[in-house]
């Protein structure tokens, strides 16, 4: 994939509303196989598209891709192929010994790409309007046209004081909205959460009240304490529902360490791996890999740090 192709596919990706992280390779050493320009994709499932150097510096790239998906955050990734002494801690660096490079030193810019967190709010009550006024600072995209949630609604907020609340909580609940709330009393809200037409889970996923208890009085204040338990709900971005992206296999299960070379990695679809004995060991590259499994016992019984066991988050 060219680097026009990548910025293609991260313009579609963007449009779609899928997260990702754009890499680009600005400074590079040889002998190496990454040029400055070069580009790639890392998603959040840990599939990387475009090149931005070999199986090893890849690895990494995908390491730190997906930790600042869930950071929502940038940085300079600086690879090496060796230790290098003293750690450069420099705000905005990451500084990484990478023993499988065959040398030169790779500078690669990290920049997490996460759309903005879309918003419904129903009703028309001045909690309702404080919930667009607010959202709208906090760069949200909020929407109050009374439409369905969009597939990557992050939330639905109900206070339309009793008009059409138990449909539009039903939509939102059976579409997979990950915070929905009902402005309402507690006594209110309990009511209309037993007329809903849906399963117990599903009725114990609705906040009402609606917000985290912060003693707010005023329609802005009370927007504001909603705002902060979405915000304290919300799930990471790296970390999707099993399956990942449609079609994209399943998710990152977490770090472990290619038992070959000792170098971390992110324990994705998309990582080298095989099983021993029902044990999952993940690997920064082809090579590792097959190192590894021409010689298994050698490395478990050295490896102080196993990789990943089956089936384990």
């Amino acid at each position: 994939m060219s680097g026009g192709q990548v910025l293609r596919r991260a313009d579609a990706l963007r449009d779609a509303g899928t997260p990702f992280v754009l890499a680009t390779v600005v400074r590079a050493e040889r002998p190496t196989s990454a040029r400055p320009g070069d580009r790639a994709l890392v998603l959040p499932d840990g599939h990387v598209e475009g090149f931005v150097g070999g199986s090893c510096a890849e690895s990494t790239v995908r390491v730190e891709g997906l930790r600042l998906l869930r950071d929502r955050s940038s940085t300079l990734l600086r690879i090496t192929p060796g230790s290098t002494g003293a750690a450069d801690e420099r705000e905005g660096l990451i500084t990484v010994d990478n023993p499988c490079l065959s040398g030169g030193t790779l500078e690669i810019f990290l920049e997490a790409m996460v759309p903005p967190t879309v918003v419904h709010v129903y009703g028309d009550a001045p909690v309702a309007r404080a919930l667009v006024r607010i959202g709208q600072a906090m760069d949200y995209d909020v929407r109050d046209d009374g439409g369905p949630p969009a597939e990557t609604a992050a939330a639905v907020v109900v206070a339309s004081h009793g008009r059409d609340e138990a449909e539009v909580l039903t939509t939102a609940l059976r579409a997979g909205v990950p915070y929905v709330a009902l402005v309402a009393s507690r006594t209110r809200g309990a009511a209309v959460l037993g007329a809903l037409n849906v399963g117990a889970a599903d009725r114990a996923r609705v906040s009402t009240p609606a917000g985290l208890d912060l003693g707010a009085t005023t329609p802005a204040e009370i927007a504001l304490s909603i705002y902060a338990e979405m915000v304290g709900a919300r799930e990471r971005v790296a970390t999707p529902s099993p399956g990942g992206l449609p079609g994209e296999g399943s998710g990152p299960i977490g770090p472990a360490v290619d038992p070959v070379c000792g170098m971390t990695v992110a324990g994705a679809a998309a990582d080298p791996s095989t099983i021993v004995d029902g044990v999952t060991w993940w690997f920064c590259g082809s090579g590792c890999r097959q190192a590894f499994v021409d010689d298994p016992a050698r490395f478990v019984l050295a490896a102080s740090t196993p990789g990943t066991p089956a089936g384990r988050s």
